[in-house]
């Protein structure tokens, strides 16, 4: 898909400006000749010989800014105009669990220093690490993030990551955050900063006067979904793991920070407020099929889903959903009806054009 190896990002952007797949933002553009920096210093041939100095690595790149500018987009661009440089394309949180995966495989083996061999695995594989959305929640992450990044970067590996946040504000008040700062000064070291200021919501924008809640839950509503998720994330998704005290919770379909479930899926398994909270961190937009009626007969998903609305809520996320009825029908008989109450107008409120745009977007 526009994989043009010999022409520049810059003319490939104006190409999908040109045929209507993308719309003219200033701010997009500014940052495309960072990227083609990176994208010509990566494909260049290493040279070797007895008295060659390995080059420097180029300098990777931390984008960051607010909600829906088209950072994933850009970066889908780079990623996809690479040629033959091995890269891997990762939501850092998914990056992250198999880090941890991988370290209790090692650890497993007897090794002193877990870290060292999953390092090693990741450097052998790739020569640019793309991540999207890179926040530290986990205290697990905070603590071998710095060590991991320093062993990649060590190795020549070049890292480009996409963030809401400035490196400042990354893991703001976690625990032992002292221990972390030395790795913010690392990305200040290792990559070049720059802020995205789009004003314009790309995410929002797709969505606004849409229908967001399709109800009876039918076969129209399943293509009306299936027609949203295919719009808003436009390629190949994956599974996203979220490890939560111990647990996983699955999200079966996840890309660029838009996820899509089941209602069962979530609620129809012992999950609480903890595993709630973390899809609330971890996803932008969520997608959930098959809402049904609620009652005394599902009490306790009646009661998780509640839990969950009442995280994405707090957290801003845009929920998009099939259900069997409307908001104020879901829940009409059995303990909880009044509270759920409270729900249905969080629902009704979530629907609304324009809701979930983040109070510095």
């Amino acid at each position: 898909m526009y994989v043009i190896h010999m022409t520049t990002l810059t003319q490939i952007y104006a190409d999908l400006i040109a045929d209507g797949t993308l719309n003219p933002d200033p701010a997009q553009e500014a940052v495309l000749p960072e990227f083609e920096r990176i994208r010509a210093e990566v494909s260049q041939p290493v040279k070797t010989g007895w008295f060659r100095k390995a080059p420097k690595p180029p300098m990777g790149m931390y984008l960051w800014g607010g909600v829906g500018r088209g950072k994933s987009m850009l970066m889908d661009l780079f990623a996809q105009n690479l040629g033959d440089v091995p890269v891997r394309r990762v939501h850092f949180h998914a990056f992250m669990q198999e880090i941890q995966a991988a370290m209790h495989a090692a650890r497993a083996t007897g090794v002193d220093d877990p870290i060292a061999p999953v390092a090693a695995e990741v450097i052998a594989q790739v020569k640019v690490l793309a991540f999207d959305e890179m926040q530290i929640t986990d205290i697990t992450d905070a603590m071998i993030v710095g060590r991991l990044f320093e062993a990649l970067f060590d190795a020549g590996v070049v890292i480009i990551t996409t963030s809401n946040r400035l490196p400042d504000d990354l893991y703001k008040h976690g625990l032992n955050r002292e221990a972390f700062l030395p790795f913010i000064d690392l990305i200040k070291d290792k990559m070049n900063l720059w802020e995205l200021v789009s004003p314009t919501d790309y995410r929002q924008d797709r969505l606004s006067g849409s229908q967001v809640y399709f109800t009876p839950s039918n076969a129209q509503a399943h293509a009306a979904m299936d027609s949203v998720w295919n719009d808003l994330t436009g390629g190949p998704s994956e599974p996203l793991t979220l490890r939560v005290k111990g647990r996983d919770v699955i999200l079966p379909q996840f890309r660029n920070g838009i996820a899509r479930t089941g209602f069962f899926e979530l609620c129809g398994k012992p999950l609480g407020p903890a595993d709630y909270l973390a899809v609330a961190e971890a996803v932008k937009v969520l997608l959930i099929d098959d809402i049904p009626c609620l009652s005394r007969d599902n009490f306790n998903e009646a009661k998780r889903f509640v839990t969950l609305i009442d995280a994405l809520y707090e957290a801003r996320v845009r929920l998009i959903c099939s259900a069997a009825a409307s908001p104020e029908m879901l829940y009409l008989e059995g303990e909880g009806t009044f509270e759920f109450e409270r729900t249905a107008s969080r629902l009704r409120e979530m629907q609304s054009d324009g809701w979930g745009k983040q109070p510095d977007s």
